[in-house]
């Protein structure tokens, strides 16, 4: 069994901010590539960035890519979102998730995560 949990979200103008934590329980987090998605009212859940177990490789939505940079630290059993130049659109209940340990690479589809955290609010005001 695994849990996530999320931290960091808040309220920011457009413009500012955000790093994102996910911290996790469980010995087998190094093992596992993990996923930001977001959920915006009204909207589907749709992927944000995803990670390697290593770090190694990671891909992002066209939509947040050169804004935001997931990371992560393994000593820690922790990933990352550090979120810049945000934009009221961004506005969404931001969640990580976790893949099976030894799954391979992330997945930009949610169904290949097996493990949710309970999510993070991020609001961007213009």
């Amino acid at each position: 069994q695994v849990q996530l949990v999320e931290s960091g979200g808040g309220l920011v103008q457009a413009g500012g901010s955000l790093r994102l934590s996910c911290a996790a329980s469980g010995p087998t987090f190094s093992s596992r590539p993990m996923g930001w998605f977001r959920q915006a009212p009204g909207k589907e859940r749709e992927f944000v960035a995803g990670i390697t177990w290593n770090g190694g490789s990671t891909g992002y939505a066209d939509s947040v890519k050169g804004r935001f940079t997931i990371s992560r630290d393994n000593a820690k059993n922790t990933v990352y979102l550090q979120m810049n130049s945000l934009k009221p659109e961004d506005t969404a209940i931001y969640y990580c998730a976790a893949r099976p340990p030894n799954s391979g690479t992330y997945s930009y589809q949610d169904r290949a995560y097996a493990y949710w955290g309970q999510g993070t609010q991020v609001t961007v005001s213009s």
